[in-house]
Order: structure tokens, then C-alpha cells, then sequence
């Protein structure tokens, strides 16, 4: 990684520019060509540098419905498990914790009720008890992380 793709990183981390070209704009101001940071961008993708970009949407204001879930995995089957929740396009991510509920992840669905029906063909598909965590209050929490 050199220092554009670190400044690419960085830039992108507060968001694109809300214009027609925003990639031009972008290039204007790290002294590239969109062409160039487009390459790049998905360059880092492919190495796993980075593990996604794209756009983030509050699914409640759109008219979905999501929760915060986690399941208690033993060990031996913990790869097994995160590959059955990856096949479900209604889970966003999941990630390993180190806690009796080791694999967290994120839930959305179209509704409440999808959202009901989802954990519980989760807990059958899986034979394991499933945490549910709905949300209670939003909290925004700006992260940045210079590369």
C-alpha cells in the first residue's frame, strides 16, 4: 500500500461527494484520475484490504426491519455455522466474539414479522439457541480510521 491508496482510504472513509462525477471530484483533490482510484479501489477489494465499500442505508427508514443476533457455537462447528449464515442473503455480516455467544451478526429483512421468521429458520437450521438483540435507541458513531 503506498501513500495514494492510504490516502484513498482515507478520503473514503468520509464519505463520497454527493455530485454527478463524484470520482473526478475525488481525483481532483488526491491529485489522481478516477480511472486510476477506481483501480485502485478495487485492487485493495481484491487483496482484502478493504472488506467493502459501498453505501450504508438505515433500513427502518426505507420500511425494513433488522436486529443484532448472536449464537453460541462450539468450536468444531464454528466455520460450518458462519458458512450457513453467509448463504442467507438476509444476514449482513457476521464476526466471531470471544464470549459464550461467539458469532454475532447482523439481521434485515422487509419486516418485524421476516425478521421473527428468519431467527427461527436460523435456530433450525443450526440446532443452536439464537440471541436475539433488537434495537432500542440509535446512536451515530463516527469511526474513522487513518490508514
Amino acid at each position: 500500500m503506498d501513500d495514494l491508496d492510504r490516502r484513498l482510504i482515507n478520503r473514503l472513509q468520509l464519505g463520497l461527494p454527493l455530485v454527478r462525477h463524484p470520482w473526478q471530484v475525488l481525483a481532483a483533490e488526491l491529485d489522481s484520475s478516477s480511472h486510476e482510484l477506481l483501480d485502485r479501489l478495487h485492487e485493495l477489494l481484491e487483496d482484502g484490504v478493504l472488506t467493502r465499500f459501498g453505501p450504508m442505508f438505515d433500513i427502518e427508514r426505507l420500511g425494513g426491519a433488522f436486529t443484532l443476533a448472536a449464537l453460541a457455537v462450539p468450536e468444531q462447528r464454528f466455520d460450518a455455522v458462519a458458512g450457513q449464515l453467509h448463504a442467507l442473503p438476509e444476514v449482513a455480516h457476521n464476526y466471531r466474539r470471544e464470549h459464550h455467544w461467539n458469532m454475532w451478526f447482523v439481521l434485515g429483512c422487509a419486516t418485524e414479522h421476516a425478521v421473527a421468521e428468519t431467527l427461527q429458520r436460523i435456530e433450525t437450521l443450526t440446532c443452536l439457541p439464537l440471541l436475539n438483540l433488537p434495537k432500542e435507541e440509535t446512536y451515530h458513531v463516527g469511526l474513522y480510521f487513518p490508514a
